[in-house]
């Protein structure tokens, strides 16, 4: 009768399993991997603000052309009229002392912080409007806090229909 084969391994095969099953990325290759990392990081936090900068004024030029219209319609449709540009956008938030008594809001939810741009200063508003001449004028000074500068956003554009129409 023939002896099966044994199953047990060769001494060449065994160092063979071995040293593949010991086999590790080297030190170069570790370095490599942490080199690429630290570049691909590097960059991110070198374009942070430039990605999310413009994040910002989109905020600010969705809250001036498109957040503020309902509730200032709603406002003008109770009142009579837009708020003046002393009652200002605070108008929304809490009753004119002189029109308490027809005001139904607050027009707009989230108290005063809502008032503020993305960069932390408030938002500006007048009525009428230098810009929209029937219509209110809201805008953010932007990131350099200055009025009247190219930085400003405002809900107005440079079509002949007014936005805050």
């Amino acid at each position: 009768m023939q002896k099966p084969l044994a199953l047990h391994a060769t001494p060449r095969y065994a160092r063979r399993i071995t040293r593949e099953a010991t086999r590790a990325f080297t030190l170069i290759e570790i370095l490599v991997v942490l080199a690429i990392a630290g570049m691909i990081i590097g960059l991110a936090v070198s374009n942070f603000d430039k990605i999310f900068g413009g994040a910002k004024e989109d905020i600010a030029r969705m809250f001036v052309s498109n957040s503020l219209k309902v509730p200032l319609q709603s406002y003008r449709m109770h009142m009579g009229d837009f708020p003046s540009t002393a009652e200002g956008l605070q108008a929304l938030i809490v009753a004119p002392a002189d029109k308490a008594e027809r005001w139904r809001g607050p027009y707009l939810e989230g108290g005063k912080s809502v008032l503020n741009d993305p960069w932390g200063n408030p938002y500006r508003y007048a009525y009428p409007g230098a810009h929209n001449k029937g219509g209110y004028d809201v805008w953010s000074v932007g990131v350099d806090k200055q009025d009247g500068t190219a930085d400003d956003i405002g809900n107005w554009s440079n079509d002949t229909t007014p936005i805050g129409q």
